[in-house]
């Protein structure tokens, strides 16, 4: 897989785990947990940088990210690579993990995601989105907290209060009857 290739799948995972926190089956568990691999993702931004010595690459300001009908936009995306695992330059690299912010906004079909900073390490499978408010909506339904924590393995999701002073400290929820049926 070529460096731009391995970018891709970094930035289409982490449109999926973000995609996926308001998708849930009568269950409880997250069911949006999965790759689009057939589809092609489009990566733009105003600057793209790699950094050999750090295994990073960098997509620097107005980042945007497409694949299907899921977009993810953000000031900056940092793609971290496993020091073992061959050369960013040269698209050998296993990513390890990948960071976004800035104003982190993800939209689905149906649903968005926003935060101020994301992550997504691919050996624990585990996204985390935060923020002094990360709000997730599907329709007239929202629910806001401050840390958002997907395990993609189990699709089981946590969003924790914010603790910041004038906060309330709890997570706040709004559900309206029959929204669901209203699309």
């Amino acid at each position: 897989m070529n460096r731009i290739s391995s970018l891709l799948v970094a930035g289409g995972l982490a449109l999926v785990a973000a995609n996926a926190a308001l998708a849930q089956d009568g269950q409880g568990q997250l069911t949006g947990l999965k790759l689009s691999g057939d589809e092609p993702i489009q990566i733009e931004s105003d600057r793209f940088e790699v950094d050999e010595s750090e295994s990073k690459g960098i997509f620097v300001g107005n980042v945007s990210v497409v694949q299907g009908p899921t977009l993810l936009k953000s000031a900056r995306m940092t793609v971290y690579y496993d020091r073992q695992g061959g050369s960013a330059t040269t698209g050998s690299a296993q990513i390890d993990r990948l960071e976004v912010e800035g104003g982190v906004y993800v939209k689905s079909e149906n649903q968005v995601a926003t935060g101020e900073r994301g992550t997504f390490d691919m050996k624990t499978e585990v996204l985390v989105l935060s923020g002094k408010e990360v709000v997730l909506s599907e329709g007239e339904n929202v629910i806001v907290g401050c840390k958002l924590t997907v395990q993609m393995a189990t699709g089981q999701a946590t969003l924790e209060s914010c603790k910041e002073e004038g906060s309330t400290g709890r997570v706040r929820m709004l559900l309206t009857p029959g929204s669901q049926n209203r699309q």
